[in-house]
């Protein structure tokens, strides 16, 4: 399966060189992919120095910890997100889920102690499965099904927490460390979000089949002939999507030691924008775990640093709005779109 997909993309590059102006337009495509892999980088360094020249005392570890420890919610909502935009779709619902997930935790901490994350992670989990069901096999767009979900769990959280926010103490232990703990002045929170990263591309490089949600964003007809189960593909993607969705929730509730309905209800924006600021493509099929995590990095620098350099923080949402729109824009692939609309 791996060897068709390389073979007809061999081969079409082959005939696009072959064609009339096809050798100018093979490299300028080749010039837009290796800056749509380097540009991230370029605009996190820039950014970096930017708020650094404003304020030098933004490269202190202290200052890069705090950074590092805000930018791990938005990395590990970015990388279940990162499965469903690579499989062609969209999950609005993730910052509602990490929400609930804060105060499932919260709920059972006291009782369950450790297990209790467990407990979260996977409710979580068949929360996000769940919505990939409804999608597959009610054949709706992903859009509304995880609005609707958005709305839904977003309820939900209100109604098990009682509209109020839920103070942690009696279990507190089961977690606290992923704040408190630290290695080379880094929380351990930020060395988790990296093994996660680091877990998430070693699958996909490594496996057999762990390009299969490329292949069902590049072409889903073409990886179902060639015996992919693109149906369990897309539930899965939703399914990480959930679980991801819960270990931001329970990294969230270490930070803040507590749970609330609306905890990261504004993490959504910026979990999306990590993602396509990062290089995957919105038509999917394009991209990786290391792309999120610049691009987290990138949308948390931009967070943290705005304010540091004294921006008002009412101009955030403006900023991420502009940031999604042109990061669309750069990683389109018009190619395979006839209509854009």
């Amino acid at each position: 399966m791996i060897a068709v997909a390389t073979r007809t993309s061999t081969e079409r590059t082959s005939a696009e060189t072959r064609a009339p102006g096809g050798a100018a337009a093979a490299v300028s495509r080749t010039t837009r992919d290796r800056l749509r892999l380097a540009g991230p980088s370029v605009v996190l360094v820039a950014l970096v120095l930017l708020v650094a020249l404003a304020e030098p005392n933004f490269l202190s570890m202290n200052a890069l910890a705090v950074v590092s420890a805000q930018a791990v919610p938005i990395l590990l909502l970015g990388l279940g997100q990162m499965f469903v935009i690579l499989t062609g779709g969209i999950d609005l619902s993730v910052a509602a889920l990490a929400s609930l997930a804060t105060v499932i935790l919260a709920t059972a901490i006291g009782s369950l102690g450790p297990l209790a994350v467990v407990v979260t992670l996977v409710a979580l989990t068949l929360i996000g499965a769940l919505t990939g069901l409804l999608i597959v096999f009610g054949q709706v767009p992903s859009f509304v099904v995880s609005l609707g979900a958005l709305g839904f769990w977003g309820a939900v959280a209100l109604v098990a927490s009682g509209s109020t926010t839920i103070y942690i103490s009696e279990g507190y232990e089961a977690i606290f460390w992923l704040s408190s703990w630290t290695v080379l002045g880094l929380p351990m929170a930020v060395w988790a979000g990296v093994a996660a990263v680091a877990a998430v591309f070693c699958a996909m490089r490594f496996s057999p089949r762990g390009n299969v949600f490329h292949l069902v964003g590049l072409g889903e007809i073409a990886a179902m002939m060639s015996g992919v189960r693109t149906r369990a593909v897309r539930v899965g993607a939703f399914a990480l999507s959930g679980f991801f969705a819960g270990a931001a929730g329970i990294v969230l509730s270490a930070q803040q030691q507590s749970a609330a309905p609306q905890l990261a209800d504004s993490l959504l924006l910026p979990a999306i924008a990590a993602v396509l600021v990062g290089g995957c493509a919105i038509t999917g099929g394009i991209g990786g775990a290391w792309r999120v995590l610049v691009g987290a990095l990138v949308v948390t620098v931009l967070r943290v640093g705005g304010s540091v350099a004294g921006i008002d923080p009412s101009f955030q949402q403006i900023v991420y709005g502009v940031v999604v729109i042109v990061a669309v824009a750069v990683t389109l692939d018009r190619s395979r779109l006839s209509i854009i609309k």
